[in-house]
């Protein structure tokens, strides 16, 4: 691709208003007509790695910094950065490259469900743009923030990753407009895909199903938990805020001098992770040294660190058994999944107000401001101290799981959005079976060419076969998977 058109599309992408003064709008209309316009490459020459990779490429990436109206950070791209940049889209971009652009591939379905926004929904862009197939994009994290705090941790240049942003926000804001239907998996998540671009009335909470038989022994129990005991439960990472958990106990053990707090999970793969549990068992030994009666005997640290498949906790369900409360102390979450477990279990809970929390209790639970050892440590005290409270609460948590968050009813809730857009599509006909103005002709194939039997050998009845319109059997979805690298499909 070449010419002032590409550099145009190409200064929509850089953040630009398109090189000459064109709005927002118009800039949405060029990033539109550019990826399109890739897509009829890529399907005309089998892909585009040789064409992003080409000298003409990187000259209409040049000219399109150097517009006026960009961003000073990408009017600095050196050529490395152009490399750098066309280096990644082709990452982005690869699945324009498949061998899918006619009626056996992307043509023979009746929708495309992309279970991420971002470079994962190409598949159902590309159905939507060719074919008129709807498109439905579910997002529980969205992906455009995601690439936003992963941007800050590679090791590209500034200008390269205010391109990508570019690039990333004008792909997010396609795949909004073309999406018969959005559904983010809670209040967090719809707010996110508002700013980014995402109609509002396309918009359609549908929160993430969770298998629940393997709680339902311990949440119908009736047992609400030692009460003596706080326990949490997850994976070990800055997140998730061990440290002011730590100071909250300390407060707790002040008030009540039996109570323990057992930690049980892994720490986050990488050095990190192993480095932020460290931390944590030091601030554990500092806050609580040993308490021994005597200089002979074995203290014992109120405070355990444990992992699921351990003698004490062989399976998930007794991380959640081991105690009367479970805390999250996260500063960071999207939809709380360990949350939603102990609401399984039938257990109280005392949440930090971030993410979706709030939205996924709904009442059932004390939830306080993150980052506030005291106020954590005053509501883990509340509940200790009062086991009746805690069998209400946890009751009522169960029953709102049950209610909110199982398998059974995310698949409800799009087994109906999935017969809503299907109904509402064009069904691609045969010849045969259609009138000269494509509508259906009733009697292209008679009645008795659906029994078995004689009568139906070939030549027999004045239609040979069966109209894809009037064939038994399920139409087909397309699902777009989000994958490691972002650009899966």
């Amino acid at each position: 691709p070449g010419g002032e058109d590409d550099a145009a599309g190409g200064g929509a992408a850089a953040g630009g208003p398109g090189g000459d003064g064109r709005t927002s709008a118009d800039a949405d209309a060029r990033f539109t007509q550019g990826l399109y316009g890739l897509a009829e490459l890529a399907r005309e020459h089998g892909g585009l790695t040789a064409a992003l990779r080409s000298e003409t490429a990187v000259r209409v990436l040049e000219a399109a910094c150097r517009a006026p109206g960009t961003g000073r950070t990408v009017q600095t791209a050196t050529v490395p950065d152009l490399l750098a940049f066309a280096r990644e889209l082709d990452r982005v971009l690869r699945p324009l490259s498949f061998d899918w652009y006619d009626e056996e591939g992307l043509g023979a379905v009746d929708l495309c469900h992309a279970t991420s926004g971002g470079a994962a929904a190409l598949p159902g862009l590309l159905a939507k743009r060719f074919f008129g197939v709807p498109l439905l994009v579910t997002e529980h994290g969205v992906q455009l923030r995601a690439h936003y705090l992963a941007a800050t941790g590679t090791e590209l240049n500034a200008p390269v990753r205010a391109l990508l942003a570019g690039f990333h926000g004008r792909l997010a804001a396609e795949v909004y407009r073309q999406a018969a239907v959005v559904t983010p998996g809670d209040t967090h998540a719809r707010r996110w895909q508002e700013r980014c671009g995402a109609e509002r009335e396309k918009l359609r909470t549908v929160h993430p199903g969770m298998e629940s038989g393997r709680f339902t022994a311990l949440g119908e129990s009736g047992d609400s938990g030692p009460d003596d005991t706080l326990v949490w439960v997850g994976r070990i990472d800055p997140a998730k805020d061990l440290i002011a958990l730590l100071h909250a106990f300390a407060e707790v053990r002040k008030a009540e001098p039996d109570t323990r707090l057992r930690i049980i999970g892994a720490p986050a793969p990488g050095p990190e992770g192993a480095a932020y549990l460290a931390h944590c068992r030091a601030l554990a030994a500092q806050l609580f040294p040993d308490e021994a009666t005597d200089a002979h005997a074995v203290g014992d640290n109120p405070v355990s660190f444990e992992d699921i498949g351990g003698a004490e906790v062989p399976e998930l369900p007794d991380a959640y058994a081991a105690g009367g409360v479970v805390v999250l102390s996260s500063v960071m979450e999207g939809f709380p999944t360990g949350l939603v477990e102990a609401m399984f279990c039938g257990r109280a809970t005392v949440s930090t107000d971030v993410g979706a929390v709030v939205e996924v209790i709904g009442g059932t639970g004390l939830v306080v401001p993150p980052r506030n050892p005291r106020a954590l440590a005053d509501a883990c005290l509340a509940l200790l101290r009062d086991p009746e409270r805690r069998a209400r609460l946890g009751a009522a948590a169960r029953a709102r799981a049950l209610e909110l968050f199982t398998v059974e009813q995310n698949l409800a809730a799009f087994r109906g959005i999935y017969l809503e857009l299907i109904s509402h599509a064009p069904v691609r006909r045969e010849a045969e079976a259609v009138d000269a103005d494509g509508g259906p002709r009733p009697f292209a194939t008679p009645p008795e060419a659906h029994v078995l039997g004689p009568w139906t050998a070939p030549g027999a009845a004045p239609a040979g076969r069966t109209p894809s319109w009037a064939a038994a059997g399920p139409r087909t979805v397309c699902a777009g998977a989000r994958g490691a690298g972002g650009g899966d499909a």
